[in-house]
């Protein structure tokens, strides 16, 4: 059995509203000082470096939210608004701390849902296979997008 094929519980983090680059940026450096998180991703909607359709399609798309932000040691550009994080993690009561980190920080602010269930795949997809290969890396199994040049950005010490 692979690292990728056991069953590591997951959950997802929802805020009622999007995250701003500097929300976002102080958000995740909490989470992942969590001990026992060994991947993530962020999704939302798409922030463009040229606009993508349209009369302007291929002029520059300004955006004050695509930034560069820094997590933990790794510093990435934001190419989606933060709309949801998704976790998968060594054991269930790591669940339980972010939990705790999450109401402590959107305390006050706005809601914000911590869910429990199966987001992210745990096994190769096509995409994987036809971006990567057939030895992909377990840990980017699931993450990746076909349409993108880019691969997922990596932040590392996690665990």
């Amino acid at each position: 059995m692979t690292e990728s094929q056991k069953h590591y519980p997951q959950c997802k983090i929802v805020p009622i509203r999007m995250l701003s680059p500097e929300t976002a940026e102080k958000f995740l450096n909490l989470i992942v000082r969590v001990k026992g998180i060994r991947r993530f991703v962020i999704n939302g909607p798409s922030l463009p470096k040229t606009v993508p359709y349209g009369p302007a399609r291929g002029k520059p798309n300004p955006n004050s939210n695509r930034r560069v932000i820094q997590i933990g040691d790794t510093e990435t550009e934001l190419r989606v608004q933060v709309g949801v994080i998704i976790l998968e993690v060594e054991e269930r009561s790591v669940i339980d701390e972010i939990r705790k980190v999450t109401s402590e920080f959107f305390e006050g602010k706005f809601s914000c849902q911590v869910m429990e269930g199966k987001f992210m795949k745990t096994e190769p997809t096509t995409s994987d296979y036809a971006k990567y290969g057939p030895n992909a890396d377990e840990m980017i199994l699931g993450l990746v997008d076909p349409r993108k040049k880019e691969g997922p950005v990596i932040i590392q010490g996690l665990k």
